[in-house]
């Protein structure tokens, strides 16, 4: 058996207390951008006593985009009502891009049921960009069908086969 502390290279690790892994700051997707995204990633999360569904997207296209994980809080549980149901109309969008299973059910949805009926089911996501406290990020606005988007630019980008989406970069 290989000792755990030896690299890939056949390299002993050895240190002086200090590393960094490289790496830098990430631009954000720019503010209105229109992305070919799905689910990876849902499931029920809580901080703090606040109970959300939480959903992890990753961008398919635009290219300059693809592989990048942009996060989001689904606030069906908000004790604020109208916070609730603009929520509850988001997840039932994105349920219905997905097939509809999870409004087949009149529970509220578990782990379970949102990885069978949300994940990896490419739709459309429009990316804004938040700020809070000198941070920023990114946000999901909006979602549509992958089907049937009409370009609203002048230069519409080919996302899939005859299918063109509003890109505004």
């Amino acid at each position: 058996m290989a000792n755990f502390w030896t690299t890939s290279d056949n390299n002993a690790i050895t240190t002086t207390g200090e590393f960094t892994s490289g790496g830098g700051t990430i631009e954000n997707i720019p503010d209105n951008t229109t992305c070919l995204a799905m689910i990876d990633e849902a499931g029920l999360a809580e901080y703090q006593g606040d109970e959300y569904i939480s959903l992890r997207w990753v961008i398919a296209e635009p290219a300059i985009y693809k592989g990048r994980k942009v996060f989001q809080k689904v606030r069906v549980f908000d004790v604020d009502t109208k916070k609730a149901d603009k929520a509850k109309k988001m997840l039932m969008a994105i349920d219905a891009n997905c097939g509809g299973k999870l409004a087949q059910s009149d529970e509220s949805p578990n782990d379970t049921a949102m990885a069978k009926a949300l994940l990896h089911k490419p739709m459309l996501i429009k990316v804004m960009v938040w700020e809070m406290n000198d941070r920023t990020g990114n946000w999901v606005a909006s979602v549509a069908p992958r089907k049937g988007a009409v370009a609203t630019t002048e230069t519409p980008v080919v996302i899939d086969e005859g299918i063109h989406a509003d890109v505004p970069w």
